[in-house]
């Protein structure tokens, strides 16, 4: 565990912020001194009709197609569109912050001047003292929006303090392209940004982390503050810096430049027919799909492994290597110096790749999935061996490198059971314990071996024979990539092939967060670990904590827990993000994001600032960090309980002559998101197996801030009559027998529909066309690809549906009325009718479980 170095220790000196691999639960990263947090949340109220547009999702600068063979996901042509305003998209999108006018610095150091002039503090005007903009930045999402001042109440843990950055997200308008070299601080390594303060005369500027005063080689020399804005640096809170200097001296940046990163896929040769039939569907979909200068590898695993080439047309031939060890050097030299192609453009190759995957064939011997040998392992190793030995261009007979990670897709449909990283068949084998140990360090020394050649596995399982999730998920982590379980091979599986392959991958990703000497980072959690010394340029006085990301995608998202050191004298704090990696066109980027937020004396204005969505995706993804294990779950519910109860002690309001407290009312979404975190798939009992929980975890400890909330809590959409949606909060009262419903629980969406429309079949038939559309268009880009599942009131599926919404039909009447406003549309006889309909069980109302606390609940916003 390593601690970043600090300018003055932790007020928490056990507290390392960054977690290890091991300790960040599978499937989150090694750090040592922070945990990372997420952004904030949707209003659970009534919204006013929305317009469709796809959200939580990864943008590859093209929409990905659908699956053209079955089992594609269908494509719905619905008879009802929104005829209504436009569909307001969710997560809601957090306020953006506003970079107001003026520049100041903070005073709680002595400023540090190259020349030791501390007048000048003065005298530098600040590039945009007048004119801020006032920006979204979506890539940072802070979960107050005011710093207070005062250190123990900004550092009460039930609340916290903290920020989700998304270093590969894309932005709506794109940031500010600045084709030169950045100014750092030659002091702390902090970029110039709008908030510098700058000597026109002599294009001195002020670095606003260590106020230290640098030179701009004169390129900041203006006759007036107006000129300054011509420099994006000095008028944009984001900016990206390509590098054009001796790493990259003939980069050209055109879309002509890409080389594209080689896929290949590995598949698991041991299904029976039913689940063969399923994935062949899905490998023709994908082989369609895949652009024509993308190339692809395809690689069978059993008890052999199995490499196909593409020199021969017409004829699918394969490289047959044993799959019990490792394979030996001299065997991968003679695979890769052969005369075999092995990576080939999918435009010279669409036809032998569907020749392959027609001539699969079902597994023969009468031996159960459970135990069948699976050499995952040393096709794995082949598959690597294959990536990283000198390919081909066909079209030139050069060789390039690619851009971007290179990417190993595994289709398991069973466990690693031969070979090196294997476990025994059965799990009463006496040795299982020591033998899993043992496959878990292999498959992690592996998915690092992975990584450090810029290669991303994927390992996508499917079917009903469990794959070991402990074993395999350390692989995928490891790397950079994701587990995800799927029902069979069919539809979204076949997407999940498609978006992985799909989605674009950054490499060499490093993220360096600076922050005011005020603030000290406690704890980071997501996809990397603290970054080696030797990996990254140091400066003098450079107290930076710096994160290795293992991959740089959309989908990703740290969450950063950020604490006081000391009370704040400063009017502002500062903070800046910046991320270096390497894109997919092979240019050198250098994100560089900064933030400033201005502090505060009042509770009211601090907690006023609070956003809901933003704080509890960060107080779930520290919650999650700890829950390895059902029976850890099972306390973290009493943590958050806990954690409920202090904020109301702490910033709420003892009520008269009782002893509750009344929950503070500028946070008043807070608790009802936390509610929804405690009893939903990821700490509460909805998900019956073990393995599922715990892939749900790690995915969503990695998971972008859309994701996230989502996973949290459910959206809920009630369709209406001319085909527009009315957004609702996600209580059973919505399931009225005369609408369909619609509830977007992150990696899972629901379609019911109530018996009595179900009766009618026209108006059935529309409502399911919009409901799926309106599903399709919400997730088009979501990675993973949701399940989506629709059924009718009264159905055993519907259990899955109800059990995710919060109880309150048994609320008392104004109750219902004031969370759910929708009751009041109803007549007398449709809320008998509604009220009959429901099944009694034990679960607390929210209302119920917050005044069990002994706390009142808010008023609803």
């Amino acid at each position: 565990m390593a601690t970043p170095p600090q300018a003055s220790p932790s007020p928490n000196p056990d507290k390392s912020p960054i977690n290890a691999a091991s300790t960040i639960s599978p499937g989150a990263s090694r750090f040592t001194p922070p945990n990372l947090q997420p952004d904030q949340i949707a209003c659970p109220s009534i919204k006013n009709p929305i317009t469709l547009t796809p959200e939580n999702g990864v943008k590859t600068g093209s929409p990905i197609p659908h699956l053209s063979t079955p089992p594609g996901p269908p494509v719905f042509t619905s008879p009802v569109r929104p005829a209504v305003g436009p569909f307001r998209t969710s997560p809601a999108t957090p306020q953006p912050l506003a970079f107001s006018s003026g520049s100041s610095l903070p005073t709680s150091s002595p400023p540090h001047f190259s020349n030791g002039s501390v007048e000048l503090q003065q005298q530098v005007p600040s590039a945009m003292e007048e004119s801020v903009p006032a920006g979204e930045t979506p890539c940072v999402l802070f979960s107050f929006h005011k710093v207070m001042k005062h250190k123990k109440l900004a550092n009460v843990p039930s609340l916290g303090f903290g920020v989700l950055v998304s270093p590969g997200r894309e932005t709506s308008t794109g940031p500010q392209v600045i084709q030169r070299d950045p100014h750092r601080c030659p002091n702390c390594g902090a970029y110039s940004n709008l908030y510098s303060n700058i000597l026109i005369g002599s294009g001195q500027w002020q670095c606003v982390i260590c106020r230290n005063l640098n030179g701009s080689e004169d390129e900041y020399v203006a006759s007036s503050k107006e000129e300054l804005r011509n420099f994006p640096e000095l008028s944009s809170p984001l900016v990206d810096f390509i590098q054009t200097g001796n790493k990259r001296p003939s980069y050209v940046p055109v879309t002509d430049s890409r080389t594209s990163a080689p896929v290949v896929l590995v598949i698991d040769e041991c299904l029976d027919e039913p689940h063969l039939q399923h994935l062949q569907s899905s490998l023709h979909a994908f082989v369609n799909s895949v652009p024509p200068t993308t190339r692809i590898g395809i690689i069978l695993y059993g008890r052999t492994v199995s490499v196909y080439e593409f020199s021969m047309e017409s004829i699918a031939s394969a490289d047959v290597i044993p799959g019990g060890t490792s394979p030996t050097q001299e065997t991968l030299k003679g695979l890769i110096y052969g005369t075999g192609i092995y990576l080939s453009p999918m435009h010279a190759s669409k036809e032998i790749a569907h020749l392959i995957f027609s001539s699969l064939r079902p597994y023969k011997l009468n031996v159960p999935e459970a135990s069948r040998d699976r050499c995952l392992g040393t096709a794995v190793e082949v598959a690597m061996a294959i990536i990283q030995g000198p390919f081909v261009d066909m079209s030139r007979g050069v060789v390039k490198r690619p851009g971007g990670n290179s990417r190993i897709i595994v289709c398991a449909g069973g466990p690693n059971t031969y070979g090196p990283g294997s476990v025994p068949h059965s799990y009463t084998h006496p040795n299982y314990p020591h033998r899993e140990k043992t496959a878990v360090k292999w498959m992690e020394r592996l998915g690092r071996e992975a990584h450090q050649h810029n290669i991303v596995i994927d390992v996508l399982c499917a079917g009903t024979c469990p794959v070991r999730v402990p074993v395999l998920q350390p692989l995928a982590n490891s790397s950079g990539g994701v587990l995800v379980l799927h029902d069979d091979f069919g539809e979204a599986f076949g997407v999940n092939l498609q978006r992985a392959s799909a989605r674009a991958a950054g490499s060499h990703g490093l993220l360096e967060i600076r922050c005011s000497d005020d603030i000290l980072v406690t704890q980071v959690v997501g996809p990397g670990e603290q970054a080696h010394i030797d990996t990254h340029e140091t400066f003098k006085n450079d107290i930076s904590l710096c994160i290795q990301m293992l991959s740089v995608e959309e989908t990703q998202c740290f969450s950063i827990s950020l604490e006081n050191k000391h009370d704040i004298k400063s009017d502002y704090v500062f903070f800046q993000f910046a991320i270096q990696y390497s894109n997919v066109y092979q240019a050198d980027i250098a994100r560089v994001i900064t933030i400033r937020l201005p502090t505060v004396d009042s509770v009211s204005a601090y907690l006023q600032s609070v956003q809901d969505e933003v704080a509890a995706v960060i107080i779930a993804k520290r919650t999650l960090l700890r829950a390895k294990s059902y029976s850890d779950a099972i306390d973290m519910q009493t943590t958050i309980d806990e954690r409920v109860k202090d904020i109301a002690l702490k910033f709420g309001s003892q009520v008269p002559k009782l002893k509750l407290f009344q929950f503070p009312k500028e946070i008043s979404l807070l608790p009802e998101l936390l509610f929804h975190l405690r009893r939903g798939p990821l700490l509460g009992s909805i998900v019956g197996h073990e393995d599922e929980r715990s892939v749900l975890r790690n995915l969503f400890l990695n998971a972008s801030f859309d994701l996230s909330l989502r996973m949290i809590s459910p959206r809920c959409l009630m369709h209406r009559d001319g085909g527009t949606f009315e957004e609702l909060p996600a209580y059973d009262l919505a399931m009225q027998s005369d609408t369909a419903v619609v509830l977007d629980h992150g990696t899972d969406v629901f379609i019911w529909l109530g018996a009595e429309l179900a009766a009618d079949e026209g108006r059935s038939a529309a409502a399911l066309a919009a409901c799926r559309t309106l599903a399709e268009e919400l997730t088009e880009l979501r990675f993973p690809a949701p399940r989506i599942f629709a059924f009718k009131e009264g159905s055993s599926q519907a259990r899955y549906f109800v059990s995710r919404l919060i109880p309150a039909h048994k609320d008392p009447p104004y109750e219902q009325e004031a969370r759910f406003p929708q009751l009041r549309t109803l007549t007398t006889e449709q809320r008998t009718k509604l009220k009959s309909s429901f099944i009694h069980f034990d679960d607390p109302s929210f209302c119920v479980w917050i005044r069990g606390l002994k706390v009142v609940p808010p008023e609803p916003i």
